[in-house]
């Protein structure tokens, strides 16, 4: 039986909000779900949600209280950065130089900064985006000249799996690779199935949806 509880999405939040470590941040995966939902969740106090897909996101942002911070944490294609550079808080899988320029060239035109995590690879299985760890220092490289980009730290998925020690030796790689670098604030790890592992492996910002919003209706 799933953990989401059916007096609503306030309860869900209250109830993981309470059991988070003070320094890990709560993104609400809203993907899919209706402006209803969202707006639960936002009486609850949650201010932080994830979308993977632009057209919903910025369709949301024009419904939705301002004060709420967007973060992209799906895959980007680089035509679409400029529909969410007017209000895009942070972007999650930065995962490419090319998707980098990009988004520095349009929030430069909507004179803004973006924050941005790279997305670096650690699941065994082949449909995950991301680069390798050894492409990190010359991304980096890159973002040090784009003076309208913010990179906040890392990203990583483990690969979907019950085996718990697969899951943390992969978030374990991603949290020795943060740890490398003074200047990152933010480790993004942890979704609905895995997050205690990635809290336990040193995460700061943990994706949730299902556990907050039920299960997804594609």
């Amino acid at each position: 039986k799933p953990y989401f509880c059916s007096m609503g999405i306030q309860h869900n939040i209250t109830e993981l909000k309470s059991s988070l470590p003070p320094e890990v941040s709560l993104v609400a995966v809203s993907k899919t779900k209706p402006v209803s939902d969202l707006l639960e969740a936002y009486q609850a106090g949650q201010r932080i949600f994830g979308e993977n897909k632009i057209q919903e996101m910025v369709s949301k942002w024009e419904q939705l209280p301002k004060d709420i911070q967007w973060h992209m944490i799906g895959h980007v294609q680089t035509n679409k950065v400029k529909y969410m550079a007017p209000f895009v808080h942070t972007i999650h899988a930065v995962d490419r130089i090319k998707l980098l320029k990009e988004i520095q060239k349009q929030a430069e035109k909507n004179e803004r900064i973006i924050n941005c995590l790279i997305q670096i690879r650690i699941a065994e299985e082949d449909t995950k985006f991301g680069l390798a760890a050894s492409e990190l220092d010359a991304i980096l490289d890159a973002a040090s000249s784009c003076n309208h980009v913010n990179i906040k730290g890392l990203m990583g998925m483990a690969t979907f799996t019950s085996n718990a020690e697969q899951i943390r030796t992969e978030f374990q790689k991603l949290a020795q690779l943060y740890q490398k670098n003074s200047e990152f604030e933010v480790l993004s790890m942890g979704m609905s199935g895995d997050y205690p592992i990635a809290i336990e492996m040193g995460s700061t910002m943990i994706r949730v949806g299902s556990k907050l919003f039920g299960e997804r209706n594609y």
